[in-house]
């Protein structure tokens, strides 16, 4: 997997804690970016059904059934 570098500001006594309790704040960072990219991707899915709903098509009711009759 390819990887980026990028900054982020941290609260000061956040980071501490991290630092003391050992907390990989790379990782942490990673893990936190993912969930947050993951809710928007299901938050656009979402807002996409809800701006285009499905609608009958009127296919289903026409079409062969496959297998043994």
């Amino acid at each position: 997997m390819a990887t980026t570098r990028t900054t982020f500001s941290l609260d000061e006594a956040l980071a501490e804690q991290a630092r003391t309790l050992g907390v990989n704040v790379s990782a942490a960072a990673r893990d936190g970016v993912a969930a947050a990219v993951r809710a928007a991707l299901a938050e656009a899915d979402r807002r996409a059904y809800i701006d285009m709903p499905e609608s009958d098509d009127g296919f289903w009711t026409s079409a062969e059934a496959w297998g043994s009759e």
